[in-house]
């Protein structure tokens, strides 16, 4: 291992170049643009990364339609596959940026820019460490294939396409998350409940699915009474005029549990001055203050995952409809089908039609699978770290898409997680380390 690990010192420059034009290409969506799937800078990103896939040695894949492409090396007919993706979010309040967020800027050994962390940096190492491998004279006796999907950060329209038409690798990881593993994910499905808006109110609050809201503002002439009723519960809140503001506190919807959700607060507080509406009496009755929803699933939990959660992201009551926009994380063991079938039972309790707006399925490893056992080991034998262990998550990574197929790196357990935030960067010494893990792990997975 000496050998590949002297190979990535030597080459790590040329991999940082290449890393900063990468990042330099603003793979945002963009929806109205008709030649390319996902817009004309996703698809220059993906024929880079395809270019230095060619000059490393790989035979690479082009699809005709644009939606995703592939790099392979090696012949057998076993078949490693990584996948990584190489769109990113938006770059959000550019005032917030030290640097250009699409500038690729080092600084104190750090490289800042959006793709950094998530997901450009890591796919980029993943590729020049198998290259390294390779370099080394290692026996490649396994087709290994690193897939590039452009659409993870929205609808996973990419990687479903690459399923749809081509081979899924026998198994593989995704350098789209932490070290040292992920082995379970939770299912993540997000519903809206509808109905016709019959209460003569209209307002909103929240942001999106999948983060807990951490405020929602009411303008009303009853500003006072709503205060007071605040003030009773004991909810933060504060005041401008006739608008009231409640704060909560944001969180994941993964760990809805650890957040405080403005928009049950509020609903709450409306309640107590004597307005009614479906969502007002669903989020109310229902979920209040319990981000488990256990009034509705009961004590739905399994020891490989934990508990479902259960996050009310958005609420809107306009001219004309009541809008709840919600988002569960389903413990591994539990199917899709109890889920729905106790919200069907719910939303039609309240009047509401339920739409389904989207679903990830569940994914689980045993830690006794050869898999997890491989990646565990490489990751000791070069960080000696025995002390972190692999985790569930009720988060959502590119190994969903793809059977026999966990989370693996590039952050640390003492990473500092930047990834859709502003100033997001990736130490470099932390980045190299990452390299030597995914090289070791290549070198066990060839001779499994």
């Amino acid at each position: 291992m000496n050998k590949i690990y002297n190979i990535i010192d030597q080459q790590f420059d040329e991999f940082v170049k290449e890393l900063k034009e990468l990042i330099s290409i603003p793979s945002v969506y963009l929806e109205d643009d008709s030649e390319f799937p996902f817009g004309a800078p996703i698809d220059s990103a993906l024929r880079k990364t395809l270019s230095i896939a060619e000059s490393l040695g790989f035979k690479t894949y082009y699809d005709p339609e644009g939606y995703y492409g592939y790099a392979d090396y090696g012949t057998g007919d076993e078949m490693i596959g990584v996948l990584g993706h190489l769109d990113v979010v938006p770059a959000g309040d550019l005032e917030k940026w030290t640097t250009g967020p699409f500038e690729a800027v080092i600084k104190d050994n750090n490289l800042y820019g959006r793709g950094t962390q998530d997901d450009k940096g890591p796919t980029l190492a993943a590729l020049y460490a198998f290259k390294a491998v390779v370099d080394s004279g290692e026996a490649i006796n396994k087709t290994v294939r690193f897939i590039f999907g452009i659409d993870e950060e929205l609808l996973w329209r990419s990687i479903s396409k690459y399923v749809e038409k081509e081979r899924t690798p026998d198994y593989g990881f995704t350098p789209d998350a932490s070290f040292p593993l992920i082995f379970a994910e939770k299912g993540l499905l997000q519903v809206d409940f509808i109905s016709e808006n019959k209460s003569g109110l209209t307002f909103k609050g929240g942001d999106a699915y999948n983060a807990v809201p951490s405020t929602m503002t009411i303008s009303t002439k009853e500003s006072s009474s709503l205060i007071n009723a605040l003030d009773i519960l004991d909810f933060e809140h504060k005041t401008d005029g006739d608008s009231v503001t409640v704060i909560g506190k944001s969180m994941h919807a993964k760990d809805a549990d650890k957040g405080i959700n403005a928009v049950a607060r509020m609903l709450t507080a409306v309640k107590e001055i004597g307005w009614d509406s479906q969502a007002i009496r669903f989020v109310t009755e229902q979920i209040g203050e319990d981000a488990l929803a256990k009034s509705i699933f009961g004590e739905c939990h399994d020891d490989v995952s934990g508990a479902l959660k259960f996050n009310v992201g958005k609420v809107e009551l306009n001219e004309s409809q009541e809008i709840l926009n919600i988002d569960i994380r389903i413990p591994v063991t539990v199917t899709k089908e109890f889920v729905w079938e106790k919200l069907t039972q719910i939303s039609n309790e309240y009047g509401f039609k339920m739409v389904e707006n989207d679903y990830l399925r569940s994914i689980y490893t045993p830690l006794d699978a050869p898999l997890v056992n491989n990646l565990m080991s490489s990751y000791v034998e070069v960080t000696n770290d025995t002390t972190s262990q692999p985790v569930s998550s009720g988060g959502a990574t590119y190994a969903r898409a793809m059977d026999n197929c966990v989370a693996f790196g590039a952050a640390f357990p003492t990473t500092k997680e930047t990834e859709h935030q502003p100033n997001e960067f990736i130490n470099l010494d932390e980045l190299k380390l990452a390299m030597n893990i995914y090289a070791n792990a290549f070198t066990k997975l060839l001779k499994k």
